[in-house]
């Protein structure tokens, strides 16, 4: 069987068993490829069930050379250890070579965040003059109140919005839901998008149900978002390097410092560790002080 064969089967596998989304999907193939990419270059006619441990460690070896850093080195390593994995399962071979390969050791990066004054900011620096403006401001609102993800963002249906009691139903990684509210100026700003903006479009077929929409009557993309966030900061001149997810990341950051419970932030950010949330209680280390010192018995 030939590279092509076996990574067909694995994208059923990914996208069937493990119910991964599209953008996840397609990083595991990338993985998987670059590695095929690797014996075609060492000129190595060799199939994925022949491939034995020394192949990989020289492959590790290869990526480290061509200048990719430690964590990119541990997403494509991650990439092929489920790759084999699968092969595994599948019966397609009968020892695993990726077993003993080991993962660069990665230290926990702190997300950036936008203090509260930062998104007053960006949100005041909106034209509101023009149509996008009205779009852009209810889209900014909206990561910030929800923590959204960018996919989640551009995806949203209007059929998901619950304004009356504050809710939106978000469909998540691996297509799974989750209820969020969503605060009371986003909810006005979704409204008013909804009722001046969006009325007036000519909305293209498929693009009925999808809140956010270029004005072409098409769902938005997400380099388009990241678009919008970019040149905001350009316009007020922040310095921070941000983007959608840094809105997410804030989100957790405030809610964490104001005391919310850390499960709850879990299930609002939809996350499926709990170790994944409790990266935000690092964030404020004056918080987490003045936590102890209210609350502990021996402060």
């Amino acid at each position: 069987m030939s590279w092509k064969s076996f990574i067909i089967g694995y994208k059923s596998y990914l996208k069937l068993e493990r119910s991964l989304s599209e953008n996840s999907i397609e990083a595991y193939l990338h993985d998987v490829e670059m590695l095929d990419h690797y014996f075609d270059f060492t000129k190595l006619k060799i199939a994925p069930s022949e491939v034995k441990l020394n192949h990989l460690q020289s492959f590790i070896t290869w990526v480290n050379e061509v200048g990719l850093s430690a964590r990119s080195q541990a997403r494509i390593i991650s990439g092929i250890k489920s790759f084999y994995k699968y092969l595994l399962l599948e019966n397609l071979i009968i020892n695993d070579p990726s077993q003993l390969i080991e993962t660069p050791r990665l230290g926990r990066k702190l997300p950036d965040t936008l203090s509260i004054e930062d998104i007053n900011t960006l949100v005041s620096a909106i034209d509101l003059s023009k149509p996008e403006g009205t779009r852009n401001k209810a889209i900014l609102e909206t990561l910030y109140s929800c923590g959204l993800r960018v996919s989640e963002l551009v995806n949203l249906k209007i059929s998901n919005l619950y304004l009356d009691i504050g809710f939106v139903k978000v469909n998540g990684k691996g297509d799974k839901e989750r209820l969020v509210p969503m605060g009371s100026v986003a909810i006005k700003q979704i409204k008013i998008y909804m009722d001046t903006i969006r009325c007036h479009l000519d909305i293209k077929p498929g693009h009925e149900d999808v809140v956010f929409l270029n004005r072409n009557g098409r769902k938005l993309t997400r380099v388009m978002i990241f678009t919008i966030i970019k040149q905001l900061a350009a316009r007020i001149g922040l310095k921070k390097k941000i983007s959608p997810h840094t809105f997410r990341h804030s989100f957790a950051t405030h809610l964490i410092e104001g005391g919310a419970d850390l499960r709850a932030v879990q299930e609002m950010l939809g996350h499926e560790s709990i170790t994944t949330t409790e990266i935000y209680t690092h964030l404020d280390r004056d918080y987490l002080r003045s936590a102890i010192i209210q609350f502990h018995p021996r402060a």
